[in-house]
């Protein structure tokens, strides 16, 4: 807790609750925090006060409005999703799967903007959504392009764990895949986050030629076949190098 305000991060501790759980009572935050009851009542109620969190009519809690707000500030603030927004949509026109946006956030790979498929099977996948930057093909394309003391750091601090079958879970075999991706400029995954699903992805560098996202299309397994492999790769490289060309990034 060193230079660490113990009732902020209490509270932070409070407010993360709601990352899994919709509405909880105040029993129900001591319960799952392990914070002392009287704390609790405490934090929530200035929580409740600043607008960060809000009652119902049965004394549940909820996140309140003002998260609304600042989420729509930063969104707004995200040069790379505005960019990227018109070529998203144009590969999703064109292909008609489900595209996806991704940024780094510290040990993890945020989704921050999405198009879903024009198919009546979707994948389950929304804006706001994490994932560990070794499994999918999104968050794996920009850990293959971070430099190569941070890669290592990354690998020697995590532990691999399946998600679901296709998730790599041997070190020497990330390396190499890593290694392949950052020669390809594409990543490939299978059923990596999700059972038979396939997702293709290629970084985006900003104007300093670091890597600042991902941008990927992703479905059935059934959609992906072979044969149509080298084309989706080639548009997803191109819409890719169109978003990193308007960041300042060029060859």
């Amino acid at each position: 807790m060193q230079n660490k305000n113990k009732t902020v991060v209490k509270s932070m501790k409070l407010l993360d609750l709601f990352r899994t759980y919709r509405k909880l009572s105040l029993n129900e935050m001591v319960q799952l925090s392990g914070i002392p009851k009287t704390s609790v009542h405490r934090m929530i109620g200035s929580l409740e006060d600043m607008g960060f969190l809000s009652k119902d009519s049965e004394g549940k809690y909820t996140l309140g409005m003002l998260f609304l707000e600042f989420g729509q500030l930063v969104a707004d603030r995200l040069d790379i999703r505005k960019i990227a927004y018109p070529i998203m949509r144009d590969l999703r026109d064109d292909l008609g799967e489900a595209v996806h946006l991704i940024i780094r956030d510290q040990n993890e790979a945020i989704y921050i903007e999405k198009l879903d498929t024009l198919h009546p099977v979707r994948l389950f996948t929304k804006v706001g959504r994490r994932s560990p930057l070794y499994a999918g093909a999104c968050s794996r394309i920009i850990l293959a392009h971070l430099p190569e003391k941070e890669l290592e750091a990354y690998l020697d601090e995590t532990e691999l764990k399946p998600f679901e079958t296709g998730t790599i879970t041997e070190k020497d075999k990330l390396r190499a895949i890593l290694q392949q991706s950052r020669a390809n400029g594409y990543a490939i995954s299978y059923s990596e986050l999700e059972n038979q699903t396939v997702s293709i992805a290629a970084p985006i560098f900003d104007h300093t030629g670091h890597v600042v996202g991902g941008l990927s299309i992703a479905g059935p397994d059934s959609r992906f076949q072979d044969e149509h492999l080298p084309t989706l790769i080639e548009k997803v490289k191109r819409a890719a190098d169109e978003i990193s060309q308007k960041l300042g990034h060029f060859h």
